[in-house]
């Protein structure tokens, strides 16, 4: 047995070998909830293996997000376990001060992740009892195939590993620049030219805010009703204020609540085309995992008329776009701000505790374990609040 496999901790050197055993469990993602549980790890003693298919912590931070992107929550909602944001943060950190946050939080807890280690597959043997994942490493130029085997398996890739490419009539034909959210970085290159956004959620809106900034045109397609909210009331956190408020009272109260407050700030939105839901913005986040629009801008635009509100699409043409009443606009570009989904179902054999989309079938706050050693974070459709409860509890269930 020793001649096949080598027992390791976390930040040792690998030789390129076919198998190796794993003193402890190997998460797979060094987004913030895989950082949240190895420092947890750290803290009870227990080694582990990283495993990242990129060259950099929180590469989702760091490569697919745009330019302007702060947190939409207060610092304290958003910090990782054992290890609070710098004093002198603000409220709502930036994109940057975040990442040298993580970076920070890395270095404290020695996490050392193997990057460029892209996993293919894992699966559970019954027989020896450890789960068996394999990866494809890309280092040093060459192409390695590594089997890690180890007792436990942290899912930590996340709800946003891949982004939701939409299927549209016509999108094939359009002569203009169609980009996904991931790889938008500023409104700066769009400049004077006419651009439809696809999608109003907190990224359709910040991105068509940023677009108005950059003197570009843009109209955002608004499909479907949606709950947007000031990001704060009377000086605090609309998100700060719920919580508190969820202490004391019933959700559905609370929802009634902070729809009449959103009214109170906001005015009526439905006569800009922003359709409200009939779930309450709470119940609707806790049972279809949609997140309310926290306001930082774009509604005064759209009170302007400088951001255009559309509905839906029919098909695209060349230079342009038929939406679903008739109306046909010349557009430059498209910009597809329609999500990311968990990539789970891709590299995961197993049937019990996943579901087809890439969630833990049972509902918050039971997700985060499962059979045999298998666990998940950042699964809860609640922020990295929710993360960081997961990472406390799945390192105290281990060590």
């Amino acid at each position: 047995m020793e001649s096949l496999f080598r027992v390791v901790d976390h930040d040792q050197v690998f030789p390129q070998r076919k198998s190796i055993l794993v003193n402890g469990p190997v998460i797979v993602g060094a987004g913030p909830s895989g950082l949240a549980t190895a420092a947890c790890l750290r803290e009870q003693g227990v080694p582990f293996l990283v495993l990242e298919r990129s060259e950099c912590i929180a590469s989702l931070w760091q490569k697919r997000t745009y330019d302007r992107l702060k947190l939409h929550l207060p610092k304290q909602f958003c910090q990782l376990p054992k290890l609070p944001f710098p004093e002198d943060y603000p409220e709502y950190p930036t994109k940057r001060q975040f990442i040298e946050y993580l970076e920070s939080y890395a270095r404290h807890f020695e996490i050392n992740p193997r990057f460029n280690e892209c996993v293919q597959s894992s699966r559970y043997n019954e027989t020896s009892g450890f789960w068996r994942v394999k990866t494809i490493s890309n280092s040093n130029s060459t192409k390695t195939e590594v089997e890690y085997i180890c007792r436990w398996l942290v899912v930590a890739t996340g709800e946003n590993a891949e982004c939701v490419m939409p299927e549209i009539s016509g999108l094939n034909e359009f002569t203009g620049e169609v980009l996904h959210a991931c790889d938008y970085k500023s409104g700066q290159k769009f400049r004077g030219k006419k651009v439809l956004v696809v999608g109003c959620g907190n990224s359709g809106m910040e991105l068509s805010l940023d677009l108005c900034n950059h003197n570009a045109q843009p109209s955002m397609v608004v499909r479907s009703s949606v709950h947007v909210l000031p990001r704060e009331i009377l000086g605090k956190s609309t998100f700060e204020l719920a919580v508190l408020m969820m202490k004391w009272l019933p959700l559905w109260l609370v929802d009634k609540l902070l729809l009449f407050l959103a009214w109170l700030v906001l005015g009526n939105i439905e006569k800009f085309g922003l359709k409200r839901p009939s779930v309450g913005p709470l119940k609707l986040k806790n049972t279809k995992g949609k997140t309310p629009v926290l306001d930082i801008g774009a509604l005064e635009k759209i009170r302007s008329g400088d951001i255009n509100v559309v509905p839906g699409i029919k098909r695209f043409y060349p230079g342009q776009v038929e939406l679903v009443n008739g109306e046909i606009l010349d557009i430059d570009a498209v910009l597809l701000a329609t999500g990311y989904r968990s990539n789970v179902p891709y590299w995961l054999q197993e049937g019990e505790f996943f579901s087809n989309n890439g969630f833990p079938k049972a509902p918050f706050p039971q997700g985060w374990k499962g059979n045999a050693g298998l666990y998940a974070v950042g699964f809860t459709r609640r922020g990295l609040s929710g993360a960081s409860l997961d990472a406390v509890r799945i390192a105290q269930d281990i060590g």
